[in-house]
């Protein structure tokens, strides 16, 4: 029995550690540096604070995978490797469609099974940026619920 709730504060570690299990599993186009990089911009600028957060708990109450929203945009999904393709992604994402109202999400275009998941859910792509946020040339695709 999985259950959705919201992480204390002093789980932030773990949140970053299913994060970074998370993409390097699905963002092969990173490189090690830059994964250290946005780990640290994650830890420094206190980032899991700044969103509204739910988590996907197992029954031992392990973080399996969380999702973090702020307005109607989904900010970030992860869920650790060892858990992929269980439906928590899917039980996150609904959550945040549902109950949180969430509407929009940028995606990595390079990341193509995240890009193939939300279009599975009813998101298309409405417009694309060469440049991530950080000004790097990871191409993002913005996407919207239909």
């Amino acid at each position: 029995m999985h259950t959705l709730d919201t992480p204390r504060n002093d789980e932030h570690s773990i949140l970053l550690s299913v994060w970074e299990s998370s993409v390097r599993a699905t963002h092969h186009f990173l490189t090690e540096t830059d994964i250290e990089n946005l780990k640290n911009i994650i830890h420094e600028k206190r980032i899991f604070s700044l969103v509204n957060i739910r988590c996907d708990r197992n029954d031992n109450g392990e973080i399996l995978g969380f999702i973090g929203v702020a307005g109607d945009h989904i900010e970030m999904l992860f869920v650790h490797p060892n858990y992929m393709l269980q439906g928590i992604g899917k039980r996150l994402l609904l959550h945040a469609i549902h109950d949180l109202l969430a509407t929009k999400v940028d995606v990595n275009e390079e990341n193509e099974g995240a890009v193939r998941f939300y279009k599975h859910f009813g998101f298309k792509v409405i417009s694309r940026s060469a440049l991530d946020s950080q000004g790097k040339p990871f191409p993002i695709v913005h996407m919207q619920l239909e």
